[in-house]
């Protein structure tokens, strides 16, 4: 019973620290953008949870952790989703933050690529519902311009204010359990580097899916890395059948 036991824990492990850490290093592989500015938001709403609750913090909010408040949890995430978009506007001017990493055949490098549709300003139309609401007020905007990457930062913003807190409560029950008020000292008043790292495996596990399933699109360089890693008979037939393609379409 014991090894059984033990044999759950240790794959309990393997999934809640190996595999999402796997997934964030997948993340920075797209571009350090989709590791730091996650990570901002975490960080932003921890602090700013800790200064609102320590000011204005008089309703309990979880017994696992017993400084948490709402007022806490309420402010930390207001002032996350400002951070989030004051951040997003600094970060996505630096190419080397939103290119991602490519193997060209014998090095991986970071390219100097195009930033694409996420990065871009883009005009969207206004549904009619939102568009009539607007006239109330006197406004008669039927589109908008904006770059998309500021909705997805919204989303990544309101995660890590409203859900990835959560893994800091599921850690603060093994502190509790250990009698520990934290993991170490390092930070005064925030604890060590473990305390700081309880909501960010949470978070990169969901920005992972989160780009994989809304953001990322295919391009020529991603193709490309498939290909090269392909052996040399596979690229010939590839050469071969594309070849045989454009020709048949008469682009060649």
């Amino acid at each position: 019973m014991v090894q059984f036991t033990l044999f759950g824990w240790t794959h309990i492990v393997l999934l809640c620290c190996v595999v999402q850490s796997h997934l964030i290093i997948q993340n920075c592989f797209e571009g350090l953008y989709w590791l730091l500015y996650p990570a901002a938001m975490v960080i932003c709403n921890d602090i700013m949870a800790y200064f609102f609750g320590f000011f204005f913090g008089k309703t309990p909010l979880i017994k696992l952790s017993p400084k948490k408040t709402w007022e806490g949890f309420i402010g930390g995430f207001f002032a996350t989703m400002v951070f989030g978009v004051i951040v997003s506007k600094t970060m996505y001017q630096f190419k080397h933050l939103i290119c991602p990493v490519e193997y060209d055949g014998s090095a991986l490098i970071i390219s100097n690529c195009d930033p694409g549709y996420v990065f871009n300003q883009q005009t969207f139309n206004l549904p009619p519902g939102l568009q009539g609401l607007l006239s109330l007020f006197g406004v008669s905007w039927t589109t908008v311009s904006l770059r998309p990457i500021h909705f997805h930062g919204a989303v990544m913003a309101m995660f890590a204010s409203l859900i990835a807190p959560f893994g800091g409560f599921f850690a603060s029950g093994f502190k509790r359990a250990f009698k520990l008020k934290d993991f170490g000292d390092l930070i005064p008043g925030h604890g060590g580097v473990i305390d700081r790292m309880d909501c960010q495996f949470l978070m990169g596990t969901f920005v992972f899916v989160y780009y994989h399933s809304f953001i990322k699109s295919v391009s020529v360089n991603s193709v490309l890395q498939i290909i090269y890693g392909m052996s040399a008979d596979s690229q010939k037939e590839l050469y071969e059948m594309l070849g045989d393609h454009l020709t048949g379409r008469g682009l060649l």
